[in-house]
């Protein structure tokens, strides 16, 4: 059997590539852009070239090859992609070797990394829930993600938490998405600062005595505060109304507190239903840190009156979770189902996915 795998996460912006051994350590990596303006054949002859370029960058045919795509997808296809466009498209086409390939959902595959690998490793049932210009989560359970009947299982995005809301662009009303994604956040800031008509009523701005005062209006965000204050109405991303919401800007603060409620509201159905041993968070909007984990944390707490919140925990692997999920699914397809137990955490951090 070969030495390692080759593994793919690919998004709708830029696919992050490696080669991986079975002792966990990465060899190769890489990033390319994702081709979806000209298409899905397009994407599928990148996707193609991109396994070839790192399977010959490891100076052999690899054991196996794990992908992590957006989507509807099961193990074998790739069944649909609103981002990529493209409709039941098997796993072998994707892959121009003659060797084992295992599909997986893109956000499922980051919390299989961190089950086996990452934040949940000592846990059985937890949610992984990456907040980025989506919003998706990973149920796991007993170890293992679960995808539902259909593999629609965590679409945690679209619970509707105002019902008189904003429109989705799923179509829907008041889905968390559309108030506590990182591209809602930076949407929602821009067109209240640009005069657009306020929030709608029902959310309640996190009160300004939940920002850590490790994050406090001083240093780096008072700095990246005044640069975003001096461009005026133009759009501004997530990270820059965290840095304003550090500074207290009311605005921002406001916006970052709508944010905050209707992540609550979300995370209390899914802890009544589900009972998780933790929930742990990922994407950009998690690197906040204790700007979102603190005030998140209490209005959890705040919403289950009978029972205790489950603690939240800063997803390990970060950027990477996604790309080591799919070298875990390679390794599967391989038929080694122990890949990953004695990975060491050091080892998977270094190199970086460039």
């Amino acid at each position: 059997m070969s030495s390692f795998v080759v593994a793919l996460d690919v998004g709708g912006t830029s696919m992050k590539g490696g080669i991986v051994t079975r002792s966990g350590e990465i060899l190769r990596t890489g990033r390319r852009a994702t081709p979806r303006d000209r298409g899905p054949a397009a994407v599928i002859a990148e996707i193609r070239s991109f396994v070839s370029d790192l399977a010959a960058s490891g100076g052999g045919t690899p054991a196996g090859v794990g992908l992590a795509v957006p989507g509807l997808v099961n193990a074998g296809t790739a069944l649909y992609s609103a981002n990529i466009g493209w409709h039941d498209v098997p796993a072998t086409d994707l892959v121009p070797l003659d060797v084992p390939v295992l599909l997986g959902h893109d956000v499922r595959t980051g919390g299989l990394a961190e089950s086996v690998l990452g934040a949940g490793r000592e846990l059985t049932d937890f949610l992984f829930l990456p907040i980025g210009t989506g919003i998706a989560g990973a149920t796991i359970l007993r170890g293992e993600p679960y995808g539902g009947t259909a593999g629609w299982a965590g679409e945690i995005g679209h619970i509707p938490v105002l019902p008189e809301g904003e429109r989705c662009a799923c179509g829907q009303i008041g889905c968390l998405e559309t108030y506590a994604s990182a591209s809602a956040v930076a949407r929602r800031y821009s067109a209240r600062l640009a005069g657009a008509p306020p929030r709608p009523e029902g959310v309640t701005p996190a009160a300004p005595s939940t920002v850590p005062e490790a994050v406090a209006a001083t240093g780096p965000a008072r700095a990246a505060a005044e640069q975003v204050a001096a461009t005026g109405p133009a759009p501004v991303t997530a990270e820059q109304v965290a840095a304003l919401t550090a500074a207290g800007d009311p605005l921002a603060t406001e916006i970052w507190g709508d944010a905050v409620e209707a992540l609550s509201l979300a995370l209390a159905t899914y802890t009544l239903l589900l009972d998780p041993s933790a929930i742990v968070l990922g994407g950009g909007l998690a690197e906040a840190g204790p700007l979102l984990s603190v005030p998140l944390a209490e209005r959890l707490g705040a919403r289950l009156a009978f029972r205790d919140a489950p603690p939240l925990r800063r997803a390990a692997l970060g950027m990477s979770a996604g790309m080591l999920g799919a070298a875990l699914l390679g390794w599967r397809a391989a038929g080694v189902t122990d890949a990953g137990d004695t990975w060491s955490v050091d080892v998977l951090k270094s190199p970086p996915v460039a």
